[in-house]
């Protein structure tokens, strides 16, 4: 595997327009590692093996650890309420507030909204103030535990939850209680750590058709950490982290084979994954279930896969372009190769769109963040993207149209294919003709008008 890394990589990501990629595989229990291309277009500086990517919600597989821990302990119930553990909980429905579970956080069924990204502190205080401050204003969007809907703020809660049990900031206890067991050399909780490594920049199109920039900003608000906001390593730290899993090193191997049951279905778009765990994603394949998860941040892209069964663990970290891309034909044949995974072919638009009833797509469908309205113009069905606060306006500048094909009677496809794939999208339990939600991008959005 070292081999065919060291010459595909560099001709791989300049074939998708990747500023740089960092990849190691753990196999036949040796790692291989390799990294090509530049951190930072602005300076030049080129990637190594030891260089720092941001690994977004990869994060939350090392929040769950946290929990999972303090469950071992004795210390946390997961089906116990929140408010037992942080009694001045609040969200804007009380109903919710008294009920909600840490599984339900594990397993994004809260139903609040999850896309918060409202800055509070850059200080240790910062998850408090969160949870404080912006969580009881985050409306409730699905019932609680009525279905998955991929929710930031939830692990945000559980963050706070770690600190409260433990008495000490987010990022101590990822370096106390994951980082230094694992002896990992190569990791950053704070982006001033990141400083004293080789840190990769996010690379972004400020309008659709422009040529890749460096990003506006190195991440996201300090405040989401431990959803998956500041944490950056190495592929070959991240891929330490996934042997412990493999060795049951971090956690015992029934609580491991716990995380990995299924809790709840996704709906189908297109892809692999088909039900989440505690914390972790459960992809399927015809080999069997494989376990991970992927990461975004402003213009940096991650992906974790194990395969326990194999003892393989891959780790992909990019910072820009045509990622989706790069994923399917680098990871699809590092899976192929060392644990017989053959990746689902991702969807395409058909060369004749299917029926579908027009009522039950046009609608505007509301989040926290962003507005998505969907409507028909000359028989075609056209989207509209806008971020709804200044905040959403560093991830979306400005608004965003493009085409959707009716891919079967219930999903949409986008014409036209970003970072590498078509976007895909369910409408969701319809009512008297017209859909209840739009599932996009792992969330359930509801029709707001």
């Amino acid at each position: 595997m070292q081999s065919w890394l060291d010459q595909n990589l560099a001709r791989l990501i300049d074939k998708y327009g990747v500023p740089a990629a960092s990849i190691a595989v753990l196999a036949d229990g040796e790692v291989s590692t390799a990294a090509a291309g530049v951190l930072n277009q602005n300076t030049g500086v080129e990637a190594t093996v030891d260089s720092l990517f941001q690994v977004g919600s990869i994060t939350k597989l090392w929040t769950t650890t946290l929990i999972m821990q303090l469950v071992g302990e004795g210390k946390l119930d997961l089906d116990r309420p929140v408010r037992e553990y942080l009694p001045g909980f609040k969200l804007a429905d009380e109903t919710t507030a008294a009920a909600v579970t840490p599984r339900h956080l594990l397993t994004h069924t809260s139903g609040f909204s999850g896309d918060a990204f409202i800055p509070t502190s850059r200080g240790d205080d910062g998850v408090e103030l969160f949870v404080r401050d912006v969580v009881p204003g985050l409306a409730q969007e699905v019932p609680l535990g009525a279905g998955y809907s991929y929710n930031n703020a939830g692990f945000v809660v559980l963050g706070r939850i770690a600190e409260v049990l433990r008495g000490k900031p987010f990022h101590e206890l990822i370096r106390e209680h994951i980082a230094v067991p694992l002896e990992l050399g190569h990791v950053a909780t704070l982006p001033d750590e990141a400083l004293l490594h080789r840190a990769a920049v996010g690379h972004v199109t400020p309008r659709p058709g422009a040529p890749l920039e460096v990003a506006p900003v190195w991440s996201l608000v300090h405040a989401m950490a431990p959803a998956g906001s500041l944490l950056a390593m190495s592929a070959s730290d991240l891929i330490t982290f996934g042997r412990a899993y493999l060795d049951a090193t971090l956690l015992d191997r029934t609580t491991i084979d716990r995380l990995w049951e299924a809790q709840v279905d996704v709906p189908p778009t297109g892809g692999d994954l088909r039900q989440v765990g505690l914390g972790w994603m459960i992809f399927d394949s015809e080999h069997g279930p494989y376990y991970g998860h992927d990461g975004g941040t402003v213009g940096q892209s991650a992906f974790f896969r194990l395969v326990p069964d194999r003892g393989v663990a891959v780790v992909l970290l990019t910072n820009g372009g045509r990622v989706s891309a790069l994923y399917d034909e680098l990871m699809g044949h590092v899976l192929r190769e060392t644990a017989g995974v053959e990746l689902a072919t991702r969807p395409v638009p058909p060369a004749e769109p299917a029926e579908i009833d027009l009522d039950l797509v046009v609608g505007r469908y509301e989040g926290v963040l962003f507005r998505a309205t969907v409507s028909v113009e000359d028989g075609e069905i056209w989207l509209v993207d806008e971020a709804v606060t200044d905040d959403a306006k560093v991830l979306l500048p400005e608004p965003e149209r493009f085409r959707l094909v009716a891919l079967d009677e219930s999903r949409l496809i986008a014409a036209e294919a970003e970072h590498g794939m078509h976007e895909v999208m369910t409408l969701m339990e319809p009512v008297a003709g017209r859909a209840t939600y739009l599932f996009r991008g792992g969330r359930l959005s509801p029709r707001g008008d």
